[in-house]
């Protein structure tokens, strides 16, 4: 999701204020779509493909200084949380505001978490393979300084990756690796293997209620169903190396039944699934190496078991998946820490921006919602869609001069308020000025004349708001437009390079028309008229190449040069701003061409004279110099090149002297000799022996 700025401008009456000269042209910042849209602070708002800004998710922010990572979480009867977590194997406990550590199991890290029957909580960890069965009820007293003894230790496993209860069936299944197996636990904690995949490792479970479960993998990105031990069928394999998460729609929803999959591709580079160890040298999430984004894909898999692929990712992989009381899918990004929905229209909403790195695990659905966020570890509760902590700040707008406001427009479904704020350092600092009162009707900007500024909008009032555009008018302070070099031709006149020039054929064929190309500085963008003129070296008086009446806005020229005499001229480029500025406000600026030569004039042959085997021969040319002589037989080829007397062209004046003994063969032929200027003219003469 790259950023956009559209502009647009329009010619209308200037005004002076004070000593200031402003251009005329009044430009507008045009914010009306996604990528215009982010690029600020998105505080408790969403923002959406279709170009409109809604009021999201308001988050609170609880950082939890002791843990490293988070893995997986679940949601308690009583509306607390756990997660399971990388620091130590511990799992925290999430109420009221505050962080505790609920249990430690010595592992790495619990991986997968999930609620079994009455309120009971696995926990699943590697490298050891084990599960562990713990007892919300004992969560009140302090836990054991010991960690806790594993339930199940899983044969031949070291990760179990993700966990799944199947309340009707009382049992638990865990997917795990290395071996890329499904595990089947019962209520006596006795595992058996539902299924060995080929895989290394499968990553991902869960199951259906008609009993059916759903494993992905990780390595072909396989989504396999199993109706029974053992028995298992591919239902897609997904381009790239994971599939990372599985979310089935509860009965009573719209899409009850279907199945939502999340796949990652990391461009070739499989990330490893355990995180690094920490060096001393390495902290700090500062001093970390930012991990390498992937691909991530969202797609919806019907109860008739057709696959619509919702969302493509191409910067972000996804970490996890949720399902909101609506049915609708919401994913958080495994690199810049957002959360994003889609719905049935493919219209995708970032809902929520944390400031980590990682939304690690999500709860968007009951009475506690929630963003567990990594790198760092920080628990967002979602406090509240809209109200006066829904505000969404733009992008910094940057006028690229001194801009004086106008007025602020905008189009919104509802009520909203706005703000604005300026200031002339490209990141807002205690410099730029404060928000400007309310705007409740567009109005009038009151933030004072400054290269960068910004707006706001507040779902204060109106939390169903949909903003769908917003129009900052300005004008920037006048500034002259600086024509930089003027070109006539292809002129190569810079001979700096330690390489010597090819040495080539002779001079291309003389062309009357010169090409003219000029550059410029121009820092305010306006839209420039240019007028040409032209005089011969040694004269004062400029001549225009223009009828007055033509108004050239681009920056090159084709001049026929045909009706003028041969001789070195010079070309003057006068730039003016005077199409976007009053009579009196306009700008301008002038610059000539360095010297350069015209001419459309064939050199003379004269005093070609043939002696025995000694052919001899003089060209002029009024400006010269000679470029080149070639000589052949008539109507034959190729031509020959001829050196000059002295060896060296670079006169107007060249002679030749040749013996063609070793040239042409003996007895009577005619002969032709051309002779080419520097500008591509030619001119040739027959001669016979």
């Amino acid at each position: 999701m790259n950023s956009k700025l559209l502009f647009s401008s329009a010619v209308v009456a200037a005004s002076l204020l004070g000593s200031e000269v402003l251009a005329v042209g009044t430009r507008q910042f045009v914010l009306a779509t996604l990528e215009s849209f982010q690029g600020g602070d998105l505080a408790g708002v969403s923002v959406a493909s279709d170009g409109t800004v809604r009021a999201g998710l308001t988050l609170a922010k609880l950082p939890i200084a002791d843990a490293s990572s988070v893995w997986d979480s679940v949601v308690l009867t009583d509306g607390s949380v756990l997660l399971g977590t990388g620091s130590g194997g511990r799992v925290y406990r999430v109420q009221g505001g505050k962080a505790s550590i609920a249990a430690t199991t010595g592992a790495m890290a619990v991986s997968s978490l999930a609620l079994g029957e009455g309120g009971m909580v696995f926990a699943g960890t590697f490298p050891d393979g084990n599960i562990f069965k713990l007892d919300p009820k004992s969560f009140a007293a302090e836990p054991a300084a010991d960690a806790l003894k594993p339930w199940v230790t899983l044969p031949e496993t070291e990760d179990v990756w993700d966990l799944a209860y199947d309340a009707k069936a009382k049992a638990l299944y865990a997917a795990t690796g290395p071996e890329g197996r499904l595990y089947r636990i019962d209520a006596a904690g006795k595992a058996e293997v539902y299924f060995d995949s080929e895989e290394s490792h499968l990553v991902s479970v869960a199951v259906a209620a008609d009993g059916q479960v759903y494993a992905g993998s990780s390595g072909k990105a396989l989504l396999y169903r199993l109706s029974g031990p053992g028995r298992a069928s591919v239902v897609h394999d997904f381009e790239g190396d994971e599939v990372r998460s599985i979310a089935i729609v509860p009965a009573g929803l719209p899409h009850a039944g279907a199945v939502y999959v999340t796949a990652n591709d990391y461009r070739g580079a499989l990330r490893s699934l355990r995180p690094q160890k920490r060096t001393k040298l390495q902290a700090t999430n500062d001093e970390q190496p930012e991990p390498k984004a992937g691909k991530g894909k969202l797609v919806r898999f019907g109860i008739d078991g057709a696959l619509e692929s919702l969302l493509d990712d191409n910067d972000n992989h996804f970490a996890t998946l949720a399902i909101d009381e609506k049915g609708a899918p919401f994913v958080g990004t495994g690199h810049d820490g957002k959360v994003v929905t889609v719905d049935d229209h493919h219209v995708v909403r970032v809902v929520a921006d944390t400031e980590e790195r990682q939304a690690a695990a999500l709860t968007i659905a009951g009475k506690t919602r929630f963003i567990a966020s990594s790198d760092p570890v920080v628990f967002h509760e979602v406090t509240s869609s809209g109200g006066a902590d829904a505000i969404w700040t733009s992008k910094v707008l940057d006028a690229g001069l001194r801009a004086h406001f106008g007025r602020l427009n905008w189009t919104a479904d509802g009520a909203l308020e706005f703000q604005t704020r300026s200031g002339n350092t490209e990141k807002p600092d205690a410099t730029w000025s404060d928000w400007s009162a309310v705007l409740a009707q567009p109005g009038a900007v009151t933030s004072p004349a400054a290269r960068f500024s910004q707006v706001r909008a507040r779902f204060r009032t109106d939390a169903s708001a949909i903003l769908r555009e917003v129009r900052l008018s300005f004008v920037t302070d006048n500034a002259r437009a600086v024509v930089t070099s003027v070109e006539a031709g292809d002129l190569k006149a810079d001979t700096g390079s330690a390489t010597a020039p090819a040495s080539g054929a002779g001079p291309e064929e003389s062309k009357p028309t010169v090409r003219l190309r000029w550059k410029l500085d121009n820092p305010d963008n306006d839209e420039l008229r240019f007028r040409l003129f032209f005089h011969p070296v040694g004269s004062t008086r400029w001549t225009t190449l223009l009828d007055p009446s033509e108004v050239l806005t681009k920056k090159e020229f084709a001049w026929d040069t045909s009706g003028l005499p041969e001789g070195r001229y010079r070309v003057r480029v006068d730039a003016s701003d005077e199409l976007v500025n009053a009579p009196g406000a306009a700008l301008q600026h002038s610059l000539e061409s360095s010297a350069f030569v015209i001419d459309n004039t064939a050199p003379v042959l004269s005093t070609l004279t043939l002696k025995g085997n000694k052919l001899t021969g003089t060209a002029s040319d009024g400006i010269g110099p000679i470029a080149r002589f070639e000589l052949a037989l008539v109507g034959t080829k190729p031509f020959i090149p001829l050196a000059p007397s002295d060896g060296v062209f670079d006169q107007a004046s060249e002679s030749f002297d040749v013996d063609l003994t070793a040239l042409v063969p003996p007895g009577p032929q005619q002969l032709v000799v051309r002779a080419f200027d520097a500008a591509g003219n030619r001119t040739s003469a027959t001669i016979s022996r």
